[in-house]
């Protein structure tokens, strides 16, 4: 349980980001704050944090500039006056950018624009939540949002690898750096039904290929529930997990349990 907790989730209008902030809620938190540059999404989310009966905050947030990143910290400070429990879960992947997706063909700015949001984003969120953590006497703790992209690569998507797997070791280093205040935990999540997974299989020219393809490495034949990687997410951050710090997490079906796949 998360009872008297205020959190921060970043990328919180759709997707893993939302279903873990009407979690926090759910469980008990005080103040979720909503951070996205998608106002109107995170305005959705926070709604659905209020009916649980805690205090919501959305701060427009652009996770590629450092001064919007410093700001969302100094807001979530003078709004709230407090913050035990930070989720950086923001993240893009270059084939929502461009469709030259290999290695050999994909375009510098594109592998910039992903790593700046999925990985340079996570550092500096972290490095300007530090100090309010640090202030917590509610057992402050980090949740990242990696993938099993960061642990085993797939066609096409180099640069969302290439983040991924250096958000699994900044999760490390991180709970390294700042124990024993403050505890660094991250999720790796396979297949999950979110927006951004459902556009991509929209987009393929045979979407029902696109899911097979997606799924057919799973042991669970299905692709996740945002609901279930929330869940994760929430137990790492709880008190409950107070002993656990710099690990990786999957929720991916049992994709990296074996090295197959179904017919």
């Amino acid at each position: 349980m998360l009872t008297g907790k205020t959190c921060l989730v970043t990328g919180a209008a759709q997707g893993i980001g939302r279903a873990s902030a009407v979690e926090m809620a759910r469980q008990g938190a005080v103040a979720v704050a909503l951070a996205d540059l998608d106002v109107d999404g995170a305005e959705g989310t926070a709604e659905l944090v209020r009916a649980h009966g805690a205090t919501a905050l959305v701060v427009r947030t652009d996770a590629r500039e450092a001064s919007s990143l410093r700001d969302l910290l100094d807001t979530v400070d003078r709004e709230l006056g407090a913050l035990d429990v930070l989720h950086n879960n923001v993240g893009i992947t270059e084939a929502q950018l461009t469709d030259q997706l290999a290695v050999d063909v994909l375009p510098v700015e594109v592998w910039d624009l992903v790593m700046q949001v999925n990985l340079r984003s996570y550092f500096l969120t972290t490095q300007y939540a530090v100090p309010l953590l640090r202030r917590s006497r509610l057992g402050p703790s980090i949740v990242n949002t990696a993938s099993t992209s960061g642990k085993a690569a797939a066609p096409r998507g180099p640069a969302y690898a290439a983040s991924k797997g250096g958000v699994v070791m900044l999760t490390k280093a991180t709970a390294v750096d700042l124990s024993p205040e403050v505890r660094c935990n991250c999720v790796c999540p396979g297949t999950i039904e979110t927006p951004m997974a459902q556009q991509y299989i929209a987009r393929a020219e045979d979407p029902a290929a696109q899911l097979a393809a997606m799924t057919g490495a799973q042991l669970v034949p299905r692709l996740g529930l945002v609901e279930e990687v929330a869940a994760l997410v929430c137990f790492l951050a709880s008190d409950a997990a107070g002993f656990t710090t710099g690990s990786a997490y999957d929720v991916d079906g049992g994709k990296l349990a074996w090295r197959g796949a179904r017919a």
